[in-house]
């Protein structure tokens, strides 16, 4: 894990931590009333919705720097927005009010609700484009995996840190075409693999959790993800490394106007996430470290909830029922 006297700019308010799951359990609960219906719209609008008007309850001066999109292109929580009551900590935030859209249509598991919070200046304002990603979690020696290096190489020395074979360390991957290589590299070499459809947030954060049977995870998915990932990573212990991949100049373009000059940047952990984080993720559907949103049977719902906080390195589960009046 990070240690404290790493830590960059002053310490949040405590009360955001309790505030946050707020707003992450109001967006679930929005989601989860189009959990298998077949509408991805819907079922992300209705967090937005719910999340944005979570967020403008919050005491703080908040400016979002992950979101739905630019001011012109989303009508929803857009980079650059300002919520909150404007009063308190001016605060950074990146969010995912549905991470995991297909996921909460089709009914699949691990569909969350995403807030990260940081002072100013202390979350990457990362273009919507893609980002290359790979992390594991925490006892490792620094730079133990690179993104600079052959899968195979990168197995091996994660193999050889932990004292087992490699055939013994599974990597967590995206189930994309893109990822054609990366697969076929493991299994050309009996090496075991989870791949999972969407939530490559929820995956990042698999290499930390604990009981979890994932050791690394490895491939291209969103650059904001990639930063709502490091923000979790900073509070729970691990490494990561990304690097954004550009389809085309327009990309380029969105990337030069949010301040970044060197296209080809190799982030770490800090780079992408710094200072005192406070993440919260709420599950929308069941999934492999948080349940789902549940209806009681006279009304009301129940959610489960993950909040953590870099600066005090402590990691809670929280459910809470919330109870129809």
């Amino acid at each position: 894990m990070a240690k404290n006297n790493k830590l960059k700019g002053k310490r949040l308010d405590r009360q955001l931590v309790l505030e946050l799951v707020r707003v992450t359990e109001a967006a679930a609960i929005a989601a989860s009333d189009w959990v298998g219906r077949g509408m991805e719209k819907e079922a992300d609008a209705a967090a937005v919705e719910a999340m944005r008007a979570a967020l403008n309850a919050m005491k703080m001066k908040g400016r979002v720097v992950i979101g739905e999109g630019e001011r012109d292109e989303a009508p929803m929580l857009f980079i650059g927005e300002e919520v909150g009551t404007g009063e308190g900590q001016e605060i950074d935030i990146a969010l995912d009010p549905l991470e995991g859209t297909t996921l909460t249509a089709k009914g699949g598991n691990n569909a969350l609700a995403v807030v990260a919070l940081a002072n100013r200046g202390h979350l990457l304002n990362a273009p919507d484009t893609y980002m290359d990603k790979i992390a594991v979690g925490p006892g490792y020696p620094e730079g133990i995996v690179d993104l600079d290096i052959s899968t195979t190489e990168n197995i091996k020395a994660l193999a050889k840190a932990k004292g087992v074979e490699p055939g013994q360390i599974v990597a967590c991957v995206l189930d994309r075409p893109r990822h054609a290589d990366i697969i076929k590299d493991l299994r050309a070499l009996d090496w075991s693999i989870h791949l999972i459809g969407d939530g490559d947030v929820a995956g990042v954060m698999s290499t930390a959790t604990p009981g979890s049977q994932i050791d690394i995870y490895m491939g291209t998915g969103g650059a904001p993800e990639g930063v709502l990932a490091a923000a979790a990573l900073q509070c729970m212990g691990g490494q990561f490394q990304g690097r954004l991949v550009f389809r085309n100049k327009d990309e380029e373009a969105r990337a030069h106007k949010w301040g970044i000059e060197d296209l080809d940047r190799k982030y770490n952990l800090e780079d992408l996430a710094s200072g005192d984080v406070i993440f919260a993720a709420t599950g929308v559907t069941d999934g492999a470290f948080l349940k789902g949103v549940r209806r009681g049977k006279n009304g009301g719902f129940s959610t489960s909830t993950l909040v953590m906080r870099a600066s005090t390195k402590t990691i809670r589960w929280i459910d809470t029922d919330h109870i129809e009046s």
